[in-house]
């Protein structure tokens, strides 16, 4: 080699080889003269690694290059080529010194992993082991599990990952997800049993034990002949203690599990053990569901080998008509087993027992056998629904089928529940009557009412829950109004009279209770009593209750005497009207005003009519007036509603109190006061804007062309116009008053609110003609020649004379109407519009 070496020495080699000379254990030197022969032959390169490494073996650096570039060189060649012993010489030698470097030992491993020999490779990884601080080694057991993953040595596999899993536990779903890809399903079970009974297991992949759980289920379920180590009824079972929110799915499981195994007796003891336990609809759809689909395969199959048998026995159509009807008896029982799991739910819920009963129409033990089970299951303070419907339902059943003892036997049983409401009791006290009167048995029903009304021995609130429904039975209204009809229906006067006085004194009646007592009265002919028992119902009513009181004794009290009573009758109303809300006094004062005017005084009408006409409601006020008018027309003459006239619209809202106004000018109009109609108008203007009531203006005109001239008619389009300014005058006004606001909102508040009175009051002067100028209006005949004639087509030629002052006074004792006219210059009356 010495002589080779010299040959190969060039004369670029030679410093190099001076410098190592000197400072032979220099690594820098020995790096600079390898970078230097990097592109010389692999034979030469490797030559100066081994000078190298001769003189400094425990150099990292250089081994790491050394090596590096072995593998290098025969990283295109074939695995057979024996330049890969060189190599693995080379790594072996290495070891000797670089026994704690990792980095060695992972090249290593992966080139003896490339050159497949798997015996050397699991060995050489175990030395890594070895060699290596425990520190170190995650880094070769990553390469490691790659290795086992790359080749298929199950034994191998499981014996590494078990010991892979002591130095790291978190990776227990990788050593499953290797059993799985092996056919280790056994293990797998194992293993993943290990990891869901483990609380502290914290998945690196992110699933919750929950469905790891459900991936356990499923492995054992769908593997039942390859797994035998675990016992699949135990861990099923106990998922189902754990996750209650999924019992569907871990219950097909179990069933799945057994089905898959042949034993399909036992699988349908585990359906049907589930249709029985669960106690959510969802559970028990998915249960039902498999189970349906269960038994329809396994009918579908036996027929599939009775049709493909030679010759079929006697065995496959009993087999068959078997599967049939127990398939037929799943379907039938699939609304029951449903209202079962809805009452393991709640046992409580009253309508599902009721449903049950229904479920069991045809069979009277069930049905009996179903109430017996509700009656003692339900307890009424739990109980969701009506709970007294469940006896009454279950002594109808008894009476449908003529067993009446039975039935007045369980009604007496449910008289001494402790219902949770005392409406509940008088149910059932009530429907008990109704069954004996059913049945003729009417004294029997009376008596009935006599004990349940019967008072307790000390006085309690009908409204003290604690104290027992029985005790507070005798104040319910219900039992009591049940009590009255019977009496009324079959019972005596005196007995029915006395029930009647019986729930007044009690204070429990209601206005209905009032007039049905006045009503029985009437047809015995105690006129004088019924109206006394309006007046207790007056006294113990407050507004708006005791309306309807009110409304059937005036009423009753009208139609009895007629007027004869007018006294009383007045006394009457008054005493109704004195605290009667708006809402109502309408009616009641039409019916005052009614009497007097058929038995009464017209003036005494009048009064009734004027004070209703400021008791009503607001929106009622304008109807009442016209009644008002009316009447006075009919009884006084029209020219004696001036006066009621003048009242409404002085009372009324604008919008009605226009329409009032007009009606009053055409009824002057009528009389032939066109003066008077013509003052209405005018006053009337001063509330109507000419851009929102047209239709007033246009009245106006109308009566101005039919009874007035063009003085009239130019009075008109004045106040028009003077109307209409002063609208756009507020209507400037306010919007110039907020804007100044707005702006001067940043200065003194009382500066603002002073320059705001300064300019509404000039304002106010503007508006009274101060700064108004008006243009004056000419005919188009009467300018003729001038030079700055305008011409105007919408103009109509009307005189005016300066000294237009006129003024109406009319007096005939019932109306004062007095219009003052200014005096305004020509120029006020501009261009008019035809």
């Amino acid at each position: 080699m010495s002589s080779h070496l010299v040959k190969n020495i060039s004369e670029e080699d030679i410093q190099y080889e001076e410098e190592i000379l000197r400072n032979a254990y220099s690594v820098k030197h020995w790096l600079r003269y390898i970078d230097h022969k990097s592109s010389a032959s692999p034979f030469d390169l490797n030559i100066i690694f081994e000078r190298a490494i001769k003189e400094l073996p425990r150099s990292y650096k250089i081994w790491y290059r050394y090596l590096r570039t072995r593998l290098q060189q025969v990283r295109s060649k074939s695995i057979e080529d024996p330049e890969n012993d060189y190599v693995i010489q080379c790594f072996e030698k290495s070891m000797v010194y670089m026994n704690k470097m990792p980095r060695i030992w992972l090249d290593f491993c992966s080139f003896m992993m490339d050159l497949g020999d798997i015996t050397k490779t699991r060995l050489l990884f175990n030395k890594a082991l070895r060699a290596l601080p425990v520190t170190q080694h995650k880094r070769i057991w990553f390469l490691y599990i790659k290795f086992i993953n790359k080749y298929n040595i199950p034994e191998t596999g499981i014996r590494v990952y078990r010991r892979y899993l002591k130095l790291v536990p978190d990776d227990a779903e990788d050593f499953v997800e290797y059993l799985r890809s092996v056919k280790k399903l056994n293990n797998a079970a194992v293993e993943l049993s290990k990891i869901v009974d483990n609380e502290k297991f914290v998945s690196k992949n992110g699933k919750s034990n929950h469905l790891l759980w459900n991936e356990l289920c499923d492995l054992i379920s769908k593997n039942p002949l390859e797994i035998k180590s675990v016992n699949v009824d135990a861990i099923i079972r106990s998922g189902l203690r754990r996750y209650t929110d999924q019992l569907g799915h871990l219950w097909n499981s179990l069933a799945d599990y057994y089905v898959r195994s042949g034993l399909f007796e036992r699988a349908r003891d585990i359906y049907e053990e589930a249709i029985q336990t669960v106690t959510t609809v969802r559970d028990f759809t998915q249960i039902f569901d498999a189970y349906a689909q269960f038994e329809e395969l396994s009918l579908n199959k036996q027929m599939e080998e009775f049709v493909n048998e030679n010759n079929p026995s006697v065995d496959y159509d009993i087999d068959i008509e078997l599967r049939l009807v127990r398939f037929e008896n799943l379907m039938e029982r699939r609304l029951l087993l449903l209202n079962s799991v809805l009452l393991r739910q709640n046992p409580h819920n009253v309508q599902e027992w009721h449903k049950r009963v229904e479920l069991f129409q045809s069979q009277p033990l069930e049905i009996i056998k179903t109430y017996t089970e509700a009656v003692q299951t339900v307890q009424p303070e739990l109980a969701v629904g009506k709970l007294h419907t469940l006896w009454v339902g279950f002594a109808k059943f008894y009476e449908v089928n003529g067993q009446l003892e039975d039935a007045r036997v369980v009604f007496e049983k449910a008289t001494q529940i402790d219902f949770l409401k005392v409406d509940e009791l008088a149910s059932v006290w009530c429907e008990w009557a109704e069954m004996e009167i059913r049945n003729n048995n009417i004294k029997n029903a009376l008596h009935l009412m006599q004990k349940a009304t019967v008072l307790p021995k000390r006085s309690v609130s009908y409204h003290d829950d604690k104290e027992t429904v029985q005790s507070r039975l005798y104040k319910n209204l219900k039992l009591w109004s049940m009590y009255a009809d019977l009496e009324e229906s079959f019972g005596s006067f005196i007995t029915c009279k006395a029930v009647y006085d019986r729930i007044i004194d009690l204070k429990i009646c209601t206005p209905q209770i009032i007039i049905n007592y006045a009503l029985f009265l009437e047809e015995h002919n105690y006129f004088e009593d019924a109206f006394c028992t309006y007046e207790k119902g007056i006294a113990l009513f407050k507004w708006p209750n005791v309306f309807e009181i009110w409304n059937s004794y005036i009423t009753k009290f009208l139609d009895r005497y007629k007027g004869k009573k007018l006294e009383r009758a007045r006394d009457l109303f008054e005493q109704c009207l004195e605290n009667c809300p708006a809402s109502f006094a309408k009616f009641f004062y039409l019916l005052y005003a009614k009497l007097e005017e058929q038995h009464g005084l017209a003036r005494h009408a009048m009064s009734v009519y004027e004070r209703a006409t400021t008791k009503v409601k607001q929106e009622e006020m304008f109807d009442m007036y016209l009644i008002y008018i009316k009447t006075a027309a009919e009884i006084y003459g029209l020219p004696r509603t001036r006066c009621i006239y003048e009242k409404a619209i002085e009372n009324l809202p604008d919008d009605r109190s226009r329409e009032m106004c007009v009606r009053f000018a055409e009824m002057e109009t009528k009389l032939g006061e066109v003066d008077r109609a013509r003052a209405i108008y005018a006053h009337c203007s001063q509330m109507c804007d000419p851009r929102i009531t047209s239709e007033f203006w246009q009245t106006w005109k109308e009566f101005e062309i039919k009874h007035g001239n063009e003085d009239t008619m130019r009075e008109m389009l004045r106040i028009k116009r003077s109307v209409q300014a002063t609208y756009n005058t507020q209507v400037n006004m306010m919007a110039q008053m907020a804007t100044n606001l707005m702006v001067n909102d940043v200065d003194n508040n009382e500066d603002a609110m002073k320059n705001l009175d300064k300019q509404q009051q000039q304002s106010i002067m503007s508006t009274n003609g101060a700064n108004i100028f008006f243009v004056r209006g000419e005919t188009q005949g009467g300018l003729k020649g001038k030079a700055d004639q305008v011409v105007n087509p919408d103009e109509i030629d009307i005189d005016v004379d300066d000294d237009d002052d006129d003024e109406e006074e009319e007096d005939d004792g019932e109306v004062h109407c007095k219009i003052e006219k200014q005096i305004v210059p020509d120029q006020v009356f501009g261009s008019l519009s035809k």
